[in-house]
């Protein structure tokens, strides 16, 4: 299995891979005048790759937490993608000066390094989340997995049926990284080995971790069929712990990633509740104020709880000193656990479930109110419900035609069939594979935005035509 212990000179390499007739094999080194400069380094580019991507854009019409929300306040995919970054970065900076000061970071790299390697994956971290975020997983994944569509299964391997059964976004965006943004098919963005390494969560495929006890599916994942091949390339140069036929140990830098997220949302999604109506002010004061010294801030008076203005400013600096403190506890936790971390072996799911008691029982207490308060409420709960309805109309239009393309060709497709397909944004080929037919409706679906996929299964549904 090789080394027992991950080694930093690795896991922050900034070797760039791409594909050439289905051959991966490292790039040439970035020969960009602005490295050459000192004006970018490879992790600037990442950066600049990713934030410029179409992929990344069309995050803005993405559900957060509230689906086709009409207050301009609440977060989108993007808004949460740009704070998470941040947050991202705020931990990798101060972790990078900490693996400094103990004699970790290799020559030739700075903490800064760091930071801009957490960045870049917090950054593409929901860039393959589909429309209506987890309600439209679930959405795609009942589809294929309705037992009057086992028959547009057949021909597929165990594996690849895994994969269209069981869409997921964090697949989804190392597939976007991977292979369709910029070089399409040919190593996608061709971000740095450390960047992508520190993107996933998961590294295994839809069947390569085992069934967990008392679930009847497998769990998240992070690589289809289509990337597994890439991301074998990018584990070897970055010294991924092997645990088992094409599963690794996390890159350490993904938990960063993670937590990052973790903060963002435990204490973001509560803001938004604030600012629709769905929570009132002093319970988000209540919540937060006994991680903080409440009484350095003026008191809002009651005409201040009525004022809008007021009372973003009041969940702004709670906000911001709450989340200066969780960044202070998990770059301690990382370093603390360090040696672990870079075997393999943290003894958490993650790095939240380790922090300081006062710490992890807010972020656990947030969560739980947002569960109870948030997730479920009517607003939020009907616009999920009709998205069931709406992504299911689309594949129904598409995976069929699909199927006959594949299995029969395209000449015994009917006018309706063909332009049923026409809608896909990459044309299937003749001879193509119903796995990658498969893939390119998904890639189709999984990117639209909300508002694309609840104005298109309107208009295809013929309703739209008579307005």
């Amino acid at each position: 299995m090789g080394s027992s212990r991950m080694q930093w000179q690795s896991l922050l390499s900034t070797r760039r891979f791409k594909v050439k007739n289905g051959q991966i094999f490292p790039g040439n080194a970035s020969a960009s005048s602005d490295i050459e400069s000192g004006l970018r380094s490879d992790f600037h580019i990442d950066h600049d790759r990713v934030v410029f991507s179409s992929a990344f854009r069309r995050l803005g019409r993405k559900t957060q937490v509230h689906p086709l929300a009409v207050n301009d306040h609440t977060h989108n995919r993007l808004t949460h993608s740009v704070e998470v970054a941040s947050v991202g970065r705020s931990l990798g900076n101060r972790v990078g000066m900490m693996l400094k000061a103990g004699g970790h970071l290799p020559e030739g790299y700075t903490p800064f390094d760091v930071g801009n390697v957490v960045q870049v994956a917090c950054l593409a971290h929901d860039i393959g989340n589909p429309p209506f975020g987890h309600t439209g997983e679930d959405a795609l994944r009942e589809w294929f997995r309705d037992p009057a569509h086992t028959r547009y299964l057949e021909g597929l391997s165990e594996a690849e049926q895994w994969d269209v059964k069981t869409y997921e976004g964090n697949a989804h965006g190392m597939r976007m990284v991977a292979t369709l943004e910029m070089y399409q098919e040919e190593g996608g963005m061709r971000l740095t080995a450390a960047s992508l390494g520190a993107l996933v969560k998961y590294p295994w495929t839809s069947a390569g971790e085992p069934v967990k006890p008392g679930r009847s599916r497998r769990g998240k994942f992070n690589f289809y069929q289509t990337e597994l091949p890439y991301f074998r390339a990018v584990a070897a140069e970055l010294g991924l712990l092997e645990k088992g036929p094409d599963q690794w140990a996390r890159h350490p830098l993904s938990y960063l990633m993670e937590a990052a997220d973790d903060i963002c949302y435990a204490i973001l999604d509560l803001e938004d509740a604030v600012e629709i109506g769905i929570l009132h002010v002093h319970e988000f004061e209540a919540l937060l104020g006994p991680l903080v010294e409440l009484d350095k801030l003026q008191p809002l008076s009651e005409p201040d709880r009525r004022n809008i203005a007021e009372v973003r400013r009041r969940c702004g600096a709670l906000r911001g000193m709450v989340i200066g403190k969780c960044v202070i506890e998990v770059a301690d936790k990382f370093v603390r656990y360090h040696d672990d971390i870079m075997k393999g072996e943290l003894p958490a799911k993650d790095l939240v479930s380790l922090l300081d008691s006062d710490v992890s029982n807010l972020l656990m207490s947030a969560k739980q109110l947002a569960s109870e308060r948030v997730y479920r409420h009517r607003s939020k709960v009907v616009k999920e419900v009709a998205a069931y309805p709406c992504l299911q109309l689309i594949l129904n239009a598409l995976v069929p035609d699909a199927y006959a393309f594949c299995t029969h060709g395209a000449s015994a497709l009917n006018a309706r069939q063909k332009t049923q397909l026409a809608l896909l944004e990459r044309p299937l080929e003749e001879g193509e594979s119903l796995y990658s037919a498969y893939m390119k409706v998904l890639d189709y679906v999984g990117g639209m935005t909300d508002n694309y996929a609840a104005t298109l299964a309107r208009e295809i549904s013929g309703v739209g035509i008579l307005c």
